[in-house]
C-alpha cells in the first residue's frame, strides 16, 4: 500500500513538471509572437516611409522649375497694337516667358541687329530689310507672315477734299507726312507711289519726314501735317484721322511683313516657340482684327 502511494506521488510530480514546462513554452511563444509582429511592422513602416522619397510627387513638385525667359522682339512700329494684345495672350499661356518689344522703323531695327543689338526675333514691314539680314547670315529662319495696304489719311475734322494722289498738289495741302524712305518701309512705299504718279519731285517741298509710321500718324493727328501716308492698320487704330483714299496697289511694291528668328538668340527654344505661335490661327486672327491679312492663305 505504501509502495502504491509512493508511485502515485511520483507520477503526480512528473505530470506537474510536464504541464509546467508546457505552460512555460506556451508563454514564451506568445511573448515571441508580438515581438516578431512588431519587428515586421517596423520593417514595413521603414519601407513605406522610404518609398515616397524615391518617387516624384503627384503635384510635380519634384520636377525642376521651368526656366524664366525674356524674349526681345524687334518689330515694325505698325505692329504695336496687335503685338500688344498677343503679348498678353502668350504670356498668360506661357507664364515663364516675358516678351519685350523693341518697336521702330524696320530699317533702323535691321541696322541694330547688324550691329549686334540683342534680339531674338525680327518682324519687318518690308522683305528687303529681312533679306538683308538673311544675306549676311544673321537669321536662323524666316517666312512671310502678313500683308498690309498703303493709305493716305487726313485729320478727322479736315474740310479739304483729298481723294487721289493728284489732290496733294492743291494749295490747301501745305504739309504731307511720310516716313523717311531710306529706313521706314511706309515711306519707301509712299515714294514709289508718288514717283509712279510723277509727283515726287513736285511735292518734295511739302514733305515732313517721320522716323517711323507711328510718328507720321501723330503728325496728322495733331494737325502738324494736312495729310500723311500710313498703313491701313495705323489708320484704323486712331479716331483722330480718317482715310482720304487707298493708294493704288499697282503703284508700289506689295507690303509684306516677314518674321524670323535671329541666329544670335540665346533662347533658341523659346524663340522658336513664339515664332511658331505667330503663325497659328489664333495669332493670325488677332492680326486680322487690327487690319492685317495673312501673307499665305491658310
Amino acid at each position: 500500500m505504501n509502495n502504491i502511494m509512493r508511485l502515485s506521488a511520483i507520477w503526480i510530480v512528473c505530470l506537474a513538471i510536464v504541464f509546467g514546462l508546457s505552460a512555460c513554452g506556451g508563454t514564451n511563444n506568445s511573448k515571441g509572437s508580438p515581438s516578431a509582429s512588431a519587428s515586421s511592422s517596423s520593417s514595413a513602416s521603414a519601407s513605406e516611409s522610404a518609398l515616397p522619397s524615391a518617387l516624384p510627387s503627384a503635384s510635380g513638385q519634384a520636377s525642376p522649375t521651368a526656366e524664366e525667359t525674356e524674349l526681345t522682339v524687334s518689330a515694325a512700329a505698325s505692329l504695336t497694337d496687335a503685338l500688344g494684345e498677343l503679348k498678353a495672350l502668350y504670356e498668360n499661356a506661357h507664364p515663364n516667358v516675358t516678351l519685350s518689344f523693341n518697336f521702330g522703323a524696320s530699317g533702323a531695327l535691321q541696322q541694330q541687329i547688324e550691329q549686334g543689338a540683342p534680339a531674338d526675333l525680327f518682324l519687318s514691314a518690308a522683305t528687303k530689310n529681312m533679306q538683308a539680314l538673311v544675306d549676311k547670315g544673321l537669321m536662323q529662319e524666316q517666312r512671310d507672315l502678313l500683308k498690309n495696304e498703303l493709305v493716305v489719311v487726313v485729320p478727322s475734322d479736315a474740310q479739304s477734299a483729298v481723294a487721289k494722289l493728284e489732290d496733294l498738289s492743291s494749295d490747301a495741302v501745305k504739309k504731307i507726312a511720310v516716313g523717311i524712305p531710306e529706313s521706314v518701309p511706309a515711306g519707301g512705299y509712299a515714294k514709289d507711289a508718288l514717283t509712279a504718279a510723277g509727283l515726287w519731285d513736285s511735292l518734295r517741298a511739302k514733305l515732313v519726314q517721320g522716323k517711323d509710321v507711328r510718328q507720321v500718324l501723330q503728325y496728322v493727328e495733331t494737325a502738324n501735317a494736312d495729310a500723311g501716308f500710313v498703313y491701313k492698320t495705323d489708320a484704323l487704330s486712331s479716331d483722330k484721322v480718317k482715310v482720304a483714299f487707298a493708294v493704288d496697289p499697282s503703284q508700289y511694291k506689295p507690303i509684306v511683313y516677314p518674321v524670323g528668328v535671329v541666329k544670335a538668340t540665346k533662347h533658341a527654344a523659346a524663340a522658336e516657340s513664339f515664332y511658331a505661335y505667330l503663325q497659328t490661327p489664333e495669332a493670325i486672327a488677332v492680326f486680322v482684327k487690327y487690319g492685317f491679312s495673312a501673307a499665305v492663305a491658310e
